[in-house]
């Protein structure tokens, strides 16, 4: 049986984890995660994980697949979303795929081509002390293709094309492209107006700290230790500095809602970006109705180009 997948994204507070297990449960599905930290263990409040009870609704997958000092690289998670997707084992259609990691989310639907090279933070330090303006100039002569697609500034990028050249000895540039599926994909996006996003960052933050974020932090520290890099994560890393006496909790929580909106602002600049996204508002009354109507019309869809 052919794939057909469903993509649910948007950014953060946007309600993509209840919509999703709605849908699922309606389509007699899975759901897919697309989150860069929801494949972490034991990093559950502060990631907005789905309740144990809310995973035991649908069978999930892609999540709680990497232990914290791991790194999961996103060749990693492709390999393994690609696998489940293609799996005989998931006999199920559609198949959800829902989260808000962009990058994620391309990999599969624009199947692209990711170079295997891990990231060395030992060469990402030696890198990094020589200043971007440097970096950058290093990387017009090893890869001048590569520079035309990052910006000067983006040092991000930059350092990760040349760790993929040292490390392979091949420009990064010559290692990527994108593959498409030849399955068919349906992308839904949610959107809220800014005001009402930052309402809901507010009301998603205090709760957050009420289910026990604080005592999630204090439990991973302990455990891993202070300079666990996860720690330094969206809603670890403010509770991190309250903890370590450098702010209050209200400080914490204001810098958590203020990082958490420039986060979503990001992700909505991304997602933007590609118009094959078909968006729903998720102040509407009835946006469960417009989004089964939408899934109902291509899934007939592809029923009669198959016939």
């Amino acid at each position: 049986m052919s794939p057909i997948l469903i993509v649910i994204c948007g950014a953060t507070a946007t309600g993509k984890t209840g919509l999703a297990i709605e849908l699922a449960q309606k389509l007699n599905t899975v759901i897919l995660s697309a989150d860069s930290r929801l494949v972490y263990r034991e990093f559950n409040i502060g990631t907005a994980k789905p309740f144990q009870e809310e995973l035991e609704l649908v069978p999930h997958y892609l999540i709680d697949i990497c232990h914290p000092t791991q790194i999961l690289t996103l060749a990693d998670y492709q390999e393994q979303a690609q696998s489940l997707i293609n799996s005989p084992k998931i006999n199920t259609v559609p198949l959800l795929l829902v989260g808000g990691t962009g990058l994620y989310i391309k990999s599969i639907t624009r199947g692209l081509k990711i170079p295997r090279v891990s990231p060395n933070y030992e060469l990402r330090s030696q890198l990094e002390s020589l200043g971007q303006n440097q970096l950058y100039a290093f990387l017009s002569q090893v890869d001048p293709i590569a520079t035309k697609k990052i910006h000067p500034n983006d040092q991000t990028r930059t350092l990760r094309a040349l760790e993929v050249y040292y490390v392979t000895g091949k420009p990064i540039s010559e290692q990527q492209g994108e593959y498409p599926p030849n399955y068919p994909i349906l992308q839904i996006g949610l959107e809220c107006d800014l005001e009402q996003l930052q309402k809901r960052i507010e009301v998603r933050t205090d709760k957050m700290v009420k289910l026990g974020l604080v005592e999630e932090v204090e439990y991973l520290a302990k455990k891993y230790e202070w300079n666990l890099p996860l720690l330094d994560t969206l809603g670890y890393a403010e509770v991190k500095q309250y903890l370590q006496n450098e702010i209050t909790l209200n400080e914490a929580k204001e810098l958590t809602i203020l990082h958490t909106r420039q986060f979503a602002k990001r992700q909505r600049t991304w997602f933007r970006a590609y118009p094959e996204i078909e968006w729903f508002d998720v102040n509407s009354d009835n946006l469960f109705e417009q989004i089964w109507r939408r899934i109902q019309d291509f899934l007939a869809q592809i029923t009669e180009t198959q016939w």
